[in-house]
């Protein structure tokens, strides 16, 4: 009973994942042992099953020998950690034998995903978010290798930000130098994209955004280069702060800009 249970279940598994592929439109990746890595039109298949059809943003991803670490910059709310995510999905289902919520995709196999996404401390073992994070960070750089996918968002938040962007400068280095796995990395640091200057393996790439009148519009679509401004007046006005507090906070981030503060 145990080995019928067994295969009905594989059964049940593998049919489900037929039907989701015919439904949503999936496409066959191209599945090899080697380092070739590009998604074209990527979708994340939780986010995009939620949303009206036809009005998730989709975006591409890829990976060579000469492209394999990518700074990503962008505001909050504009898309940043569900990229990262739905990267990770991809691969996963990918390697499990699953068809894709992309157009196409290549690829090459990956040993570990390794994920360092949101924040989260641990109270009863005294553990704050940063520590929590640089636990997690540390397991990624003593394991990570070349066949490796690395997913991080906004390492070094959880404390300072010199301390942070030091960190983070530091962790970027430090892949690039060893492993050099593929890797996204999330931040609102935009002095890290500096580091596409110094390593050839290193590029820029942002979620785009459009300023219209005194709005800003969230295009979720990752483009080439670096974003200098991470639009958080503009977010905290979409979050419902009142005016009176935004109005302030620009007056400030004026003269903190003008080092008159």
């Amino acid at each position: 009973l145990a080995c019928v249970a067994e295969l009905l279940s594989e059964i049940d598994v593998v049919t489900a994942l037929a039907d989701l592929a015919v439904e949503r439109g999936y496409c066959c990746p191209v599945v090899a042992d080697s380092q070739q890595f590009r998604i074209v039109n990527g979708r994340h298949p939780v986010i995009e099953s939620v949303l009206p059809p036809g009005s998730f943003v989709p975006n591409d991803v890829e990976f060579s020998d000469t492209q394999r670490i990518l700074i990503l910059t962008g505001p909050n709310m504009s898309g940043k950690s569900t990229y990262l995510r739905q990267i990770g999905l991809i691969v996963i289902m990918a390697q499990i034998g699953s068809y894709i919520p992309a157009d196409s995709a290549e690829i090459g196999l990956v040993d570990r995903v390794f994920t360092r996404v949101g924040a989260l401390d641990n109270l009863a073992r005294g553990q704050s978010t940063f520590l929590v994070e640089m636990v997690e960070t540390a397991n990624i750089l003593n394991n990570a290798t070349d066949h490796s996918l690395v997913l991080l968002d906004e390492v070094g938040r959880g404390t300072s930000t010199f301390d942070g962007l030091s960190v983070a400068w530091a962790v970027v280095e430090h892949l690039n130098d060893t492993a050099k796995p593929r890797t996204v990395f999330a931040t609102h640091y935009h002095e890290l994209t500096g580091l596409a200057h110094l390593y050839p393996c290193v590029h820029n790439f942002q979620v785009a955004v459009k300023r219209w009148q005194d709005q800003v519009i969230f295009l979720h679509k990752i483009v080439p280069g670096g974003c200098d401004d991470s639009y958080g007046i503009e977010v905290a006005r979409l979050a419902g702060v009142p005016r009176t507090a935004i109005a302030r906070a620009k007056q400030i981030l004026k003269l903190l800009e003008s080092g008159k503060f």
